[in-house]
């Protein structure tokens, strides 16, 4: 369950992402219990990986495990070891991942499906650095560093009784929050970029020829919910279907069940029981409407300009312009063409 994230790159020069990877760099060396939270598909695991290579430890163990993948019984065996014969089937002793991770780093991602008689025992290795295999009598001390990664709200849990508080205080010592890929547009074009050669170099292609105008704009465009887990996907499935990779891509192949023979399901915005109707809000009047436009066009040029990183042929797409009317519109409202 160790894997080696040093060759791992981090890709990412959005505000909010670098703020992010400056609190890993401060929280690394500590010897603290540290949780790392986000939504799905936002890179938690990676940072985690982080935490520990940038940490005095990072040449002793980095061991990682997914609680949501096991069930209690399994999980509790394989983090805390088990005796000869502490239950059929156990023929020898077992090492459990906190004994091979002594003087290293322990991630328990999914942390939020640990049982509470499992977050109880974890409590005791972090409190007193002891533990006993399942079975076993014997007290062992270890010297792990546990780094928890989840999607779960954990004071919502400890508030409805299925997340220890106690717990929660030892591990939250400090907290790491990964910003979804919304909150990063600077950083969707470069990572699509990232992954779109990597893709080519799976392929045995000779080389990446690039994303046209309109697909950079239809990545930009995206909402992303599954973060940079979908734009990775999205990317390397887009450069799979690629009939030519002579040229750009200029499809950008978003939902792998797009078909014209997909199932269908009962189309519930035209179901009169179901649907609503949204209501126009009335304008506020009085008003200027020649200013009131020109302030409306004002901020969609700078907005398109700042998620096309100031790529004016992005730019013009993203507002259905030719580059041509793009300009015109910049020179009439004096709109920067660079970042401030």
């Amino acid at each position: 369950m160790a894997n080696d994230a040093r060759s791992q790159p981090i890709i990412g020069e959005a505000p909010a992402f670098l703020e992010m990877l400056e609190h890993v760099s401060r929280a690394a060396p500590l010897n603290k219990p540290v949780l790392v939270v986000g939504e799905r598909g936002t890179g938690k695991e990676l940072i985690a990986s982080r935490l520990h290579f940038l940490s005095l430890r990072w040449e002793q163990p980095l061991i990682k495990v997914n609680c949501a993948a096991l069930t209690e019984s399994i999980l509790e065996s394989e983090l805390f070891g088990h005796e000869a014969g502490a239950f059929t089937g156990a023929v020898k002793v077992h090492q459990g991942h906190f004994e091979r991770a002594d003087g290293g780093t322990m991630v328990l991602d999914e942390l939020a499906t640990i049982s509470l008689r499992m977050q109880e025992k974890i409590l005791r290795v972090i409190e007193y650095g002891e533990l006993q295999r399942v079975g076993g009598s014997d007290t062992i001390s270890v010297n792990v560093r546990i780094v928890g990664s989840t999607n779960a709200d954990l004071r919502a849990m400890v508030a409805d009784g299925s997340f220890r508080d106690d717990l929660l205080d030892r591990l939250a010592f400090d907290v790491i929050t990964v910003p979804p890929l919304r909150e990063r547009n600077e950083d969707i074009l470069p990572l699509a970029y990232a992954f779109a050669v990597a893709m080519v170099s799976e392929l045995r292609q000779s080389y990446f020829p690039g994303f046209t105008a309109r697909a950079s704009s239809m990545l930009l465009r995206h909402d992303w919910p599954g973060n940079v887990r979908e734009l990775k996907n999205a990317i390397e499935r887009s450069v799979y279907r690629a009939e030519d990779l002579q040229g750009p891509i200029n499809e950008i192949a978003f939902d792998p069940f797009d078909s014209p023979f997909s199932l269908k399901t009962e189309d519930q915005a035209d179901n009169p029981r179901t649907a609503k109707r949204a209501q126009m809000k009335p304008a506020l009047l009085p008003a200027n409407l020649e200013d009131a436009l020109a302030e409306t066009e004002r901020k969609l040029l700078e907005e398109a300009l700042r998620k096309a990183r100031f790529n004016q042929k992005v730019a013009a797409d993203l507002l259905g312009l030719t580059y041509h009317q793009l300009r015109g519109r910049i020179r009439k409202h004096n709109v920067a063409v660079h970042a401030q």
